[in-house]
């Protein structure tokens, strides 16, 4: 093997060995704060959602709706804190809206799904 040949392979060998360690210790998705705006879509289902702060609790409003016929349900599961929620829309064209109040939090978390 020419001497080019091996430091081409070293180098993409290299760079695909550390592509595959930052995406083993990736962390988890952060939880959104005061003020934020989420827009969710999978195939299947979309949702909305703001985060807004005041008198020492977080509010997270919005909703959530089903988009396809499918016998599945769209769900958002919320937590924050020790506290969690998961309103849900059943049946295409289906939306729900939702308002859920944290006290004592300052971020919450929310994702769609398809149960």
């Amino acid at each position: 093997m020419s001497a080019v040949r091996k430091t081409l392979t070293s180098v993409v060998s290299a760079a695909l060995l550390a592509g595959g360690l930052l995406v083993a210790t990736a962390g988890p998705a952060s939880a959104d704060g005061c003020g934020d705006r989420q827009d969710p879509k999978i195939d299947g289902a979309v949702a909305s959602w703001t985060l807004t702060c005041g008198k020492g609790a977080m509010t997270m409003k919005g909703w959530v709706e089903d988009t396809r016929a499918d016998g599945k349900c769209a769900v958002v599961r919320i937590s924050s804190g020790n506290a969690y929620q998961a309103p849900k829309a059943c049946g295409s064209g289906t939306r729900t809206p939702f308002t859920y109040t944290f006290k004592g939090q300052t971020t919450a978390q929310g994702r769609l799904a398809l149960v």
